[in-house]
């Protein structure tokens, strides 16, 4: 399935495409594409909907995140070797975990704001696991049982806030508009592989990022496996698990986003994003 979230920001409906591609609005059914509608018990249930039953979504309304009160969002820094390369950073021996504030959660072609005195805004495009299913400790074999689905993440990067403010890297990823999600949440049964998912963003036309999750130094069993180790996933929690080469900073000499930018990104069968970027305003 291909759930949604669609409407005025702070006001999303939630929403399904049927078979052939047809906008379905599922508010008669939940409330919101949260919380327990995202463990197995809940997907199972829109699996059994008639979509032809449900009613058409008019118009072209704006995509909201794909995945509503997410409590929380974990990132995994350098889990692509040759995104490590570029950055002259060494492959990790385990995965390096920071978290992004959720109030960074936008829409998927929401604008992003470049925040105060910035001067190296920078893009990622990224891999995102929706947890499904409460997850506590789990194996690496029974990590995937834990997941609702996938999506894709622009992992927006403050590098100067990010590295040079002292401190956890949480300063530079947490500005507001930084973390768009979707515009779908595709579940676990409608993607065969996760680690074999193309990838590519653009900005201003140009393709700065063209990989694979084929390259990921930790793949999703054991990034999800790994996490609630030391945390309790909860449904609607999201990892965000890391880019590959092609960032403004690995760049010779780095570039920046700047006002009037446009990033265009997409991750195969998960739907593309696009965001213009706009400077700060009080």
């Amino acid at each position: 399935m291909k759930l949604f979230r669609y409407g005025e920001a702070g006001s999303e409906k939630p929403g399904m495409l049927d078979a052939d591609g047809v906008a379905r609005d599922l508010s008669q059914v939940v409330d919101d594409i949260a919380g327990d509608v995202l463990t197995a018990a809940g997907l199972a249930t829109l699996r059994a909907l008639d979509p032809a039953a449900l009613p058409r979504i008019a118009g072209n309304p704006r995509y909201g995140a794909a995945v509503g009160r997410v409590g929380k969002m974990i990132c995994v820094g350098l889990n692509y070797s040759d995104h490590a390369a570029e950055t002259n950073a060494k492959v990790p021996d385990l995965p390096i975990l920071f978290m992004k504030a959720t109030t960074a959660i936008v829409g998927p072609n929401d604008n992003v704001v470049i925040p105060r005195d910035s001067v190296k805004t920078d893009w990622e495009v990224e891999l995102g696991v929706v947890i499904g299913n409460v997850a506590r400790d789990v194996s690496r074999e029974q990590a995937l049982d834990h997941v609702a689905g996938y999506l894709v993440v622009n992992d927006i990067s403050e590098r100067e806030f990010q590295l040079e403010h002292c401190g956890q890297w949480v300063k530079g990823k947490s500005c507001d508009t930084f973390g768009p999600l979707g515009p779908y949440l595709v579940t676990r049964d409608d993607v065969a592989d996760p680690q074999n998912l193309a990838m590519w963003l653009e900005v201003n036309g140009h393709r700065y990022q063209n990989g694979s999750t084929r390259t990921m130094v930790f793949d999703v069993a054991y990034l999800v496996s790994h996490v609630s180790r030391y945390m309790t996933l909860m449904p609607g929690d999201v990892i965000s698990t890391g880019t590959p080469p092609g960032v403004g900073l690995g760049q010779k000499p780095p570039i920046y986003l700047k006002p009037g930018d446009v990033m265009e990104l997409e991750i195969e069968g998960l739907g593309r994003q696009r965001q213009q970027v706009i400077g700060w305003q009080r």
